[in-house]
């Protein structure tokens, strides 16, 4: 159940990174068509996607999240489905794939330059966000944002307890903090749960990994706006 919430407490306000300030899950979609292609001699696409989501699982916490495990786990899956028989050719392209997403232009999401601008010198702005460290750094340098952030931090997760750990770190309360983000598994709940407030700005593409049940969202105090922008009102 979703709930108007008041945010006269709050004093930081942090942003998640990828689809909440720039596109992301978009490219590893189109990724995903990608290899599928290149094995299609093998399996069907839609088994081959199958297939890519359970290695990418099964090497999460080996890996993390972010690009490079992406590519590993397609170079094993290739490997996998291949029987050993996967050509240099193909391991080449798969590797191309991955390099392509990391040297894509970063494409900002509309409405977010303006209402950092506005946020910004109101509030503490920090970025808190999953991923490769250096791909997220160097997003974040071509973005052009950075300037509006005190504080960016990568986490390895997105769990109650890397946020608890986050907020002391930067001595901030719960009660006076506020997370943006796409999702409601790692941008939202963690949050409510521990006694911080989050708005929820969906986006058109959610990877699997970061879908909920509706019985978890049950009766929990979250704002939902269709675009950042709406954020605004709100806080300003």
């Amino acid at each position: 159940m979703e709930v108007m919430s008041d945010f006269n407490n709050i004093k930081v306000i942090g942003f998640d990174a990828d689809d909440t300030l720039w596109v992301n899950e978009t490219y590893f979609r189109d990724a995903e068509v990608e290899f599928a292609k290149l094995l299609s001699s093998y399996e069907t696409m839609n088994k081959i996607d199958q297939e890519l989501f359970k290695m990418e699982m099964k090497n999460l916490p080996l890996y993390g999240y972010g690009v490079k495990g992406f590519m590993l786990s397609m170079v094993e899956m290739a490997i996998e489905l291949s029987n050993g028989n996967v050509s240099n050719s193909t391991i080449e392209a798969i590797l191309n794939i991955g390099k392509d997403m990391i040297n894509k232009p970063v494409e900002l999401l509309d409405g977010v330059t303006e209402v950092l601008e506005t946020l910004h010198g109101k509030y503490r702005l920090i970025v808190a966000t999953k991923g490769d460290l250096l791909d997220q750094e160097r997003k974040l340098d071509k973005s052009n944002l950075d300037k509006y952030f005190h504080h960016i931090e990568v986490l390895s997760d997105k769990k109650e307890d890397n946020y608890e750990k986050l907020l002391k770190h930067l001595d901030i309360k719960p009660s006076e903090f506020l997370m943006i983000g796409n999702s409601l598994k790692s941008d939202i709940l963690p949050l409510i749960n521990i006694g911080a407030s989050a708005i929820h700005v969906p986006f058109h593409t959610t990877w699997a990994h970061e879908t909920v049940d509706e019985d978890a969202i049950k009766d929990k105090g979250y704002k939902t706006v269709k675009q950042i922008k709406e954020i605004l009102p709100l806080l300003v």
